[in-house]
């Protein structure tokens, strides 16, 4: 918000400038600066309407069990485009076995993110030997955000006591072969 500010600033001054040398006559100098004044008006305008994001946190080793409890990908990317729909900004953890668990490797952020078809950036993978519990709930207390998941997170609540807020948790399944998600708008 600062550059068209900055922008806006620097394109009255030119404005100021133009008439305190010339005179109040039209010029290439004072038409230049006009442009770039409305330019900055529209920019601060438009930075002025952008709603911040709403971030979801998505437990990705405990959603790819929603169907028979078996380790199904397909599972997480179908929450992702239910959310997606909403409107929120999902962000995905897994455990460290999630690659061994859908296939025969590790997977890391970049091929996941090509399976799951959104931007590596929004795709975490637990550190091997560490459970991705602790990283889930951190990350969704950082950015305010809930959490998609049916863990209960029963070995972490006293070092994570806002996970008892209500609706902190949002619990889902599969009925009738369609995402159900609990307690979310």
């Amino acid at each position: 918000m600062i550059v068209p500010v900055l922008l806006f600033l620097f394109s009255l001054a030119g404005i100021v400038a133009s008439i305190w040398q010339y005179g109040p006559v039209f010029s290439e100098a004072v038409l230049i600066s006009a442009i770039s004044a409305m330019a900055a008006i529209i920019l601060i305008l438009m930075a002025r309407r952008r709603v911040p994001p709403r971030y979801i946190v998505i437990d990705g080793s405990n959603v790819m069990h929603w169907k028979n409890y078996q380790p199904l990908i397909e599972t997480v990317r179908h929450v992702l485009m239910l959310l997606e729909q909403r409107n929120y900004v999902p962000i995905v953890w897994f455990d460290a076995n999630v690659g061994y668990k859908i296939g025969a490797r590790y997977l890391g952020p970049l091929p996941l993110s090509k399976i799951l078809k959104i931007p590596p950036q929004q795709i975490f993978v637990a550190p091997k030997g560490s459970p991705a519990d602790p990283f889930v709930l951190d990350c969704a207390k950082e950015l305010n955000a809930k959490v998609v998941t049916n863990d209960q997170f029963r070995d972490w609540t006293e070092s994570h006591p806002h996970m008892k807020e209500p609706g902190f948790l949002v619990t889902g399944g599969i009925q009738d072969n369609k995402i159900v998600l609990n307690e979310i708008a």
